[in-house]
């Protein structure tokens, strides 16, 4: 089957993290997951220094806004983890 790829809407989400350890964490956490629709949705992640960056072409404006939204939903879960157990998890207790 062949489609024929149009962007019509590309977009750039950048998220300063704290660290760069916690923007690569980020990262590594969030590209497990594949597109849903990797015919309609195209996904680079990278990070420069302590920010997270996200770009997204889709085919549709309405496909970049869900898609846009399902990322932050999941930055927003793993700031949330980093906050709870990142020091922990960087600083295990000793025995």
């Amino acid at each position: 089957m062949w489609y024929t790829w149009i962007i019509l809407d590309k977009r750039t989400l950048k998220i300063p993290f704290a660290s760069e350890k916690h923007a690569l964490i980020a990262k590594q956490t969030i590209e497990v997951d594949p597109e849903l629709q990797p015919h309609a949705v195209k996904r680079i992640i990278t990070v420069e220094e302590n920010v997270l960056i996200a770009a997204f072409s889709t085919l549709t404006i309405r496909l970049a806004r869900l898609v846009a939204n399902a990322f932050l939903e999941n930055v927003d879960l793993v700031v949330r983890t980093l906050e709870q157990f990142g020091e922990e998890a960087e600083n295990p207790p000793s025995s």
